[in-house]
């Protein structure tokens, strides 16, 4: 009887698309649901703190210019990536994160313990003209980021945006985001906000 049901099954489009619809959620739903109330992936990890409005609009800057195209930022737990780029990434580093900038492709190094382990005359260097500091480097050069000057007339929304996420920025964070970034160059922003990442596990 039941090999009858399961030819049944496996002969009718509609009942098959169903079934695996069905099996396909229970699946989902089994994943996914425990990760909603689990401290590690709910809660920022101790130390981590919002993004400045400087580093913010850098933030969009490498969005902008497409790094997320050949830079992850998520080191896997294995012996190899560890070695080379640090400990490797947990889920209470991206808890504020809207939307998360994990990647997938490499052209480039990852990104994700990248904060402090080079001086700001080192990052600006490799901007500007990156075979200067890493010869055998094919990324290519951003040198209208050290002409281009920010207004900060967004940054404010930004930031008020993110707090409507849970990000924790204070009324004092908001009124004075025009002011810590208008008159900044794009350059000096994506340097602030490489030189945070992956500072809150150090």
């Amino acid at each position: 009887m039941s090999k009858n049901y399961h030819e049944k099954i496996e002969k009718s489009a509609g009942w098959l698309a169903i079934l695996t619809v069905v099996a396909i959620s229970f699946g989902t739903l089994v994943e996914i649901t425990p990760l909603m109330f689990i401290k590690e992936t709910t809660e920022p990890v101790d130390g981590l703190k919002p993004y400045t409005a400087l580093q913010m609009e850098g933030r969009d800057i490498f969005i902008r210019e497409g790094c997320t195209n050949c830079h992850s930022q998520m080191i896997r737990p294995f012996r190899h990536e560890v070695e080379r780029y640090g400990h490797y990434s947990v889920a209470g580093e991206s808890i504020w994160e809207h939307p998360f900038l994990w990647g997938s492709k490499r052209t480039g190094p990852d990104l994700a313990r990248v904060g402090g382990r080079y001086s700001d005359d080192w990052h600006y260097a490799h901007l500007m003209d990156p075979r200067s500091v890493v010869p055998q480097s094919n990324m290519p050069g951003y040198p209208w980021l050290d002409e281009n000057v920010l207004d900060g007339k967004l940054t404010a929304k930004k930031l008020e945006t993110f707090r409507s996420f849970g990000v924790p920025y204070t009324d004092e964070d908001i009124a004075g985001a025009e002011a810590a970034v208008k008159g900044k160059k794009e350059i000096e922003a994506l340097i602030a906000y490489l030189q945070s990442l992956g500072t809150a596990l150090k």
